[in-house]
């Protein structure tokens, strides 16, 4: 069975280590929403070795982290759910009030059709932030 993200890196990289990449999410209406995948296929958390689970956590700390301190969004939404993709990520979304689903889910109903304006140079920003939080990006062959 074909697993997306481990055939693809599910995003546009931002960071990399041995353990798990954080990547932009495709997805328009939010501007910022990033993701941190387990480079290795594991479904649970619980499936990691406490080292492993730290580890991920720690990156997921830094990743929202990074967003708040580029973005100051209103609140930041984590999410690990893999009920479509059983490979663990966690989804680290910056929340504002003026976006799409605000105060609701962003898989919910709209609520306004304008995304939230984000800088140009948005991608760059966080990779600088996530780097210095988790030390220098790693490329993968």
């Amino acid at each position: 069975m074909s697993c997306p993200l481990c055939d693809t890196p599910g995003g546009t990289l931002l960071w990399q280590d041995d353990l798990c990449r954080v990547v932009f999410a495709d997805e328009p209406d939010y501007p910022g929403f990033l993701r941190v995948i387990l480079n290795a296929h594991v479904k649970e958390m619980t499936d990691l070795a406490a080292a492993d689970q730290q580890a991920l956590m720690g990156a997921v700390l830094a990743t929202e982290a990074a967003l708040r301190e580029v973005m100051a969004p209103d609140k930041i939404n984590l999410a690990s759910l893999g009920n479509v993709v059983p490979h663990l990520h966690w989804h680290v979304i910056p929340r504002f009030a003026d976006d799409p689903h605000f105060p609701d889910p962003v898989w919910g109903a709209k609520r306004r059709s304008t995304p939230h304006a984000a800088p140009a140079d948005l991608g760059a920003q966080l990779a600088t932030a996530l780097n210095r939080r988790l030390g220098r990006a790693r490329e993968t062959e």
